[in-house]
C-alpha cells in the first residue's frame, strides 16, 4: 500500500496558558488519521469542532500540543508552512486585486524562481484545469462570486501541491453557485488526481463531494466513513442528528415500538404515514399517533407526529399530488411505520429516560428544523 498523503497521530491542541488552567480550552483532542493519495476527504462539524484548527495544525499555522503530522510519510510537525507540501484555499480567496487573472495564479511560482515561460506554461494549465481558459487578463473585480473561487483554486493547484486543503471555500456564496461549484470541485479533484482536504460545517456539501468523512464534535472525531456509511449508519445520535435529520428514540418510546429501550435511531424519509389501523409490510414496525405539525418544503412536506407512546417523529412525505382525501393534517390520527432494516442502535450521552419527552426536541425545534431543511434533530 503507499504512503497515506496525511496522517495525524495523537494530534492535540489546547489554547490557553503553558502551565495549564482551568481557563485551558482544548480545541482538539487526541485525534488519529489517515487520508489517502488522491481522496476527496471532508471535515464535518459545528463550529467549534475543532476541524478548522486540524487544517491549520496540518497547514503549519498552528503548532500541536501533543501528538505529530505526517505528510507522505514525513513528520513536518515541526516544520514551517513553506516547507510542506500543501497548499490552502480559503474562503474569502484573498486574491490581489491589482493584479490580472494570470498574475494571481502564478505569483507563487515567480516567488519560487521559476522562469517566464515555464511560469506561464503551468498558469494556462491551471486555468484550464478549472475552467476558466482565456480569463487570465481580467481582474478579479470581473470576475464572479464562482470565477474568483476557481481562480484561488487555480494559484494553489499551479504548486503542484501533494494535498490542497480547503478551509469552507464555498461559503461565500450563494445557494446555487454553491450547488454548481460542489459538482465543479469534485470534478476538478478527480481530473488532478490531488488529496483534497476539505473542511465545512454544510452536511450536504460533505455528502455530495466526499471519498470519506471525519464527523467532528467537541474535539474528537466520532466517526469516519464513506457518505453512505455516516448517512445510512451513523455511530452515535450526535452524527445521526448532524449528518441530515434524524428521530431519536429511547426508553419507553422505544420500548413500545420496538420492545427494547436502548436508544435507536431512524430518517424521515424512511417512514410511511397511514391510517391507522393499516397493514402492516413484512419487517415494518407500526405505531399510532396524532399529527402536529405539516411543513410544506416543495417536493416533500415534514410530517410531525406525536405517537401515543410520547415522542415525536418525523416522517418526509413526498408531495406526489394525491388526492385531498389522502392527505393528513395537524390533529388527524394517524400510523406510521419503519421498518426494522431501518433503525439502528446508536450511542448517546444522555440517559435512558422514561419518557423520550426528556430527550427530544421541542415541536418547536422541529419546525425550525424543517424549514431550514436540515437542521439537527
Amino acid at each position: 500500500m503507499s504512503e497515506a498523503a496525511v496522517r495525524l497521530v495523537g494530534l492535540r491542541k489546547v489554547f490557553g496558558s503553558r502551565g495549564g488552567s482551568a481557563d485551558d480550552v482544548v480545541a482538539v483532542d487526541s485525534i488519529d488519521l489517515e487520508v489517502g493519495d488522491g481522496e476527496f476527504f471532508a471535515m464535518l462539524g459545528p463550529s467549534g469542532s475543532g476541524k478548522t484548527t486540524v487544517l491549520r495544525m496540518i497547514a503549519g499555522f498552528e503548532t500541536p500540543t501533543a501528538g505529530s503530522v505526517h505528510l507522505g510519510g514525513r513528520d513536518v510537525t515541526r516544520d514551517a508552512p513553506f516547507d510542506r507540501d500543501v497548499n490552502t484555499v480559503f474562503q474569502d480567496y484573498a486574491l490581489f486585486p491589482h493584479m490580472t487573472v494570470a498574475q494571481n495564479v502564478g505569483y507563487g511560482l515567480m516567488v519560487k524562481g521559476i522562469g517566464k515561460a515555464e511560469r506561464r506554461s503551468r498558469t494556462e494549465a491551471a486555468l484550464g484545469s478549472v475552467r476558466l481558459q482565456g480569463y487570465g487578463d481580467r481582474r478579479p473585480q470581473e470576475l464572479s462570486g464562482g470565477q474568483r473561487q476557481r481562480v484561488a483554486l487555480a494559484r494553489a493547484l499551479v504548486n503542484r501541491p501533494r494535498v490542497l486543503l480547503l478551509d469552507e471555500p464555498l461559503g461565500a456564496l450563494d445557494l446555487k453557485l454553491r450547488e454548481q461549484m460542489q459538482v465543479e470541485l469534485k470534478a476538478i479533484q478527480r481530473e488532478v488526481g490531488i488529496t483534497f482536504l476539505f473542511v465545512t460545517h454544510d452536511q450536504e456539501e460533505a455528502l455530495t463531494m466526499s471519498d470519506r468523512i471525519a464527523v467532528f464534535n467537541q474535539g474528537r472525531i466520532e466517526q469516519v466513513g464513506t457518505a453512505n456509511e455516516v448517512y445510512e449508519h451513523p455511530s452515535s445520535a450526535f452524527v445521526a442528528g448532524f449528518v441530515g435529520t434524524a428521530n431519536l428514540l429511547q426508553g419507553e418510546p422505544a420500548a413500545a415500538l420496538l420492545g427494547d429501550r436502548a436508544p435507536v435511531s431512524f430518517r424521515p424519509e424512511k417512514v410511511r404515514v397511514g391510517r391507522p389501523g393499516g397493514p402492516a409490510a413484512a419487517g415494518e414496525v407500526v405505531a399510532d399517533g396524532v399529527v402536529v405539525e405539516v411543513v410544506y418544503t416543495g417536493v416533500a412536506s415534514r410530517v410531525i407526529v406525536r405517537l401515543d407512546a410520547g415522542a415525536e417523529v418525523q416522517a418526509l412525505v413526498q408531495n406526489t399530488g394525491l388526492a385531498a382525501d389522502d392527505a393528513v393534517g395537524r390533529g388527524d390520527r394517524v400510523q406510521v411505520a419503519v421498518s426494522r432494516a431501518h433503525v439502528y442502535g446508536v450511542t448517546t450521552d444522555a440517559p435512558v429516560a422514561d419518557s423520550a419527552t426528556e430527550v427530544e426536541p421541542t415541536t418547536a425545534d422541529r419546525v425550525q428544523g424543517a424549514v431550514s431543511q436540515g437542521g439537527n434533530t
